[in-house]
């Protein structure tokens, strides 16, 4: 859980999984490495939560949904606590670190509905569901079963992808500074996906791909462009997506289905108006 782990980067990770992959720097490894630990780590905890899933009650499942959406608002908070962060703050101004969040959420929102990235990542999911239907991996039928999926793949795609232990661990990776940040990201992630797919089945184990695509994506930007992204940078995007983690943490708990993925632009757009805020100050 990446919102609130990035507070305590510095201390060295605990268990099995964290200490195997903390032991290993990037003068042993590849670029890349960081991810594919990462990658393993929610297939193995997807799988054990999906094993232990199917011994678990409705009820209690609902209570370990209802869980992991408080724990999701509590690390949204954390996150989105950066707008305040004083490198953002030196970098556009006293009183815009706010406006930024909310153009980058605007400027975004808009862009996501126009090119409806919610109702397609929607579309894909069912897709991928229904391969998985096959696989006879998932439980239920119909609706039901295609909706318990994108809430999984989706849910748990967002939470793993988005903070600053993604941006900062994949990019470290790519820039051969070790893989510290994702060794702690994998062990967190390990057990959220545990959690997860105790509650919604295979859909979290896709979201594995997930991690692997974006992760992998940053580790090449760090590989091929070098240092690209500044302190206000990464507090800006980290700002957005505490928002969007909010998002999640609603529809976790069932208070309202905000569409989340029209929102991801924004994770891009935040970056680009700080430069342009900086730039004409």
């Amino acid at each position: 859980m990446h919102g609130a782990a990035h507070l305590h980067a510095a201390r060295p990770p605990s268990g099995p999984l964290a200490a195997a992959a903390y032991a290993v720097r990037m003068d042993g490894g590849f670029p890349g490495l960081g991810t594919v630990i990462n990658v393993v780590a929610v297939l193995v905890g997807a799988t054990l939560g999906m094993l232990a899933g199917h011994r678990l009650s409705v009820k209690v499942r609902a209570v370990v949904t209802d869980c992991l959406g408080l724990v999701t608002l509590l690390i949204a908070i954390l996150s989105a606590l950066e707008v305040t962060s004083p490198a953002l703050e030196t970098a556009v101004g006293s009183g815009f670190p706010i406006l930024v969040v909310l153009g980058s959420l605007l400027i975004g929102g808009i862009i996501g509905a126009l090119l409806r990235i919610e109702e397609r990542l929607e579309a894909l999911a069912g897709q991928v569901q229904q391969l998985a239907q096959r696989w006879g991996g998932q439980t239920g039928s119909g609706q039901e079963a295609r909706e318990r999926f994108i809430e999984g793949w989706l849910t748990a795609s967002l939470l793993f992808c988005i903070g600053p232990l993604t941006v900062l661990g994949s990019l470290s990776d790519g820039l051969g500074a070790g893989i510290d940040e994702l060794a702690l990201k994998s062990a967190l992630d390990f057990f959220a996906a545990i959690a997860f797919a105790s509650t919604f089945g295979i859909g979290v184990l896709f979201s594995a791909v997930s991690v692997g695509l974006v992760q992998g994506g940053l580790t090449l930007v760090g590989v091929t462009l070098g240092e690209v992204a500044s302190e206000s940078h990464i507090a800006a995007l980290t700002a957005v997506g505490g928002l969007l983690l909010v998002g999640i943490a609603l529809r976790l708990l069932h208070i309202r289905a905000i569409p989340v993925g029209d929102l991801l632009p924004a994770l891009a757009v935040a970056p680009v108006l700080v430069s342009l805020v900086a730039a004409v100050r």
